[in-house]
């Protein structure tokens, strides 16, 4: 029996599934040259950021199946780096580690995508942490290219 798919926008009841996922961003972020204290704590404090209000038009979307809270995504507007111009950026993707691979981010980012288009948006940003293989593996495949990559040593 195939289970309905429903991509709605989120509420403020939302926000501790959208936190509770917070600990697996973190873990694959994989930088050694941080504890993972400290990446939990960012992640924590991206999160927080990203679901504070602004002036700037932004969407976070939840995949459900059968009222079962499963994944997210967050978008906003943001001003490319290069043209200048309005371009839209997701900060934050996830699905929770069991429900990987059943196909709810490519729907997130296709309903993601959408918002964008419908904004009069060209281009569509991500950032993800270079060691999350499987992540840029799922980016790549839905036509996402890497443009700028920053870079770290421990000195």
């Amino acid at each position: 029996m195939q289970h309905q798919v429903i991509i709605r926008e989120a509420h403020t009841g939302d926000h501790p599934f959208i936190f509770s996922l917070s600990p697996h961003l973190a873990e694959v972020a994989q930088l050694p040259w941080h504890t993972d204290q400290a990446i939990k704590k960012m992640q924590d404090e991206y999160i927080a950021q990203m679901l504070t209000p602004t002036d700037k038009p932004t969407l976070t979307l939840i995949a459900e199946v059968d009222s079962t809270t499963l994944g997210f995504i967050h978008v906003r507007t943001h001003t490319d780096g290069i043209s200048g111009e309005l371009c839209a950026t997701v900060p934050l993707l996830a699905v929770s580690p069991k429900s990987q691979g059943l196909g709810l981010g490519k729907q997130l980012m296709t309903s993601a995508e959408q918002w964008a288009k419908k904004l009069g948006c060209r281009l569509l940003h991500l950032e993800v942490f270079a060691n999350n293989t499987a992540a840029r593996g799922f980016y790549q495949q839905q036509g996402f290219e890497p443009e700028m990559i920053q870079m770290v040593k421990v000195i």
